[in-house]
C-alpha cells in the first residue's frame, strides 16, 4: 500500500486521517450529547475533561489532516451522473471542516468564557475574566454545529451508498 496518494485512491496516511476522525466523531459526538444528561457532579467533570481533551485532539488532527491534504493530491474524480454532483461533493467535504472546527472553537470558546483554564496539549490557556453570555452563546453554537455535522456525515454516507450500489462506480474503493 502506498503512503502517499495517487491519482485512483487515497495512500495509506489519508485513508487513516480519513478513518480515525470518523471513528473519533463518532465517539465523540454521542458522548457529547450523553454529558447534557448528566448531573453536575465530580464524575461529569472528569467526563467533561475527557470529551475536552478527545475534541482538542480531533482539532489537532484535523488541522494536520488539511495540512496534508493541501501538500498531497486527490484521487481523480469520478464522472458526474448529473449536474452540480461534483459541486455538492465538494461543498459537503468542505463544510464538514468547517463544521469540526466550529465545534471545537466554540467548544474551547465555551470553557473559557465559563472561565476556566483548558490544557491544549502543548499548552495551557485560560482567559482573567469570565463571561457567561458569550459561554452560553458559544455553547448553543457547539450544540447547532454538531447537529450540521450530523446532517452532512449522514448526507456522506448516503452518497457514499448510492455511488456503489446506483452509480457503481468504485468510488468506496478509493477510500477502503
Amino acid at each position: 500500500m502506498r503512503i502517499f496518494n495517487s491519482n485512483k485512491e487515497y495512500g495509506l496516511v489519508g485513508k487513516l486521517f480519513h478513518w480515525i476522525t470518523f471513528l473519533a466523531l463518532l465517539l465523540q459526538v454521542p458522548f457529547g450529547f450523553y454529558l447534557v444528561g448528566l448531573e453536575f457532579s465530580s464524575e461529569r467533570i472528569e467526563l467533561e475533561n475527557i470529551h475536552i481533551l478527545v475534541g482538542i485532539t480531533i482539532f489537532y488532527f484535523t488541522l494536520f489532516r488539511l495540512i496534508w491534504k493541501f501538500f498531497n493530491t486527490s484521487p481523480s474524480e469520478t464522472k458526474s451522473f448529473f449536474i452540480g454532483q461534483a459541486f455538492i461533493g465538494k461543498a459537503n467535504h468542505f463544510l464538514l471542516y468547517v463544521s469540526i472546527f466550529t465545534i471545537t472553537i466554540s467548544g474551547i470558546l465555551k470553557k473559557l468564557y465559563m472561565g476556566e483554564t483548558l490544557n491544549f496539549i502543548f499548552f495551557k490557556y485560560g482567559f482573567k475574566k469570565d463571561n457567561f453570555i458569550l459561554a452560553d452563546a458559544y455553547y448553543d453554537v457547539h450544540v447547532y454545529a454538531n447537529y450540521l455535522l450530523l446532517a452532512l456525515v449522514t448526507l456522506h454516507i448516503f452518497a457514499v451508498i448510492a455511488h456503489h450500489f446506483i452509480f457503481k462506480d468504485k468510488i468506496l474503493k478509493k477510500i477502503l
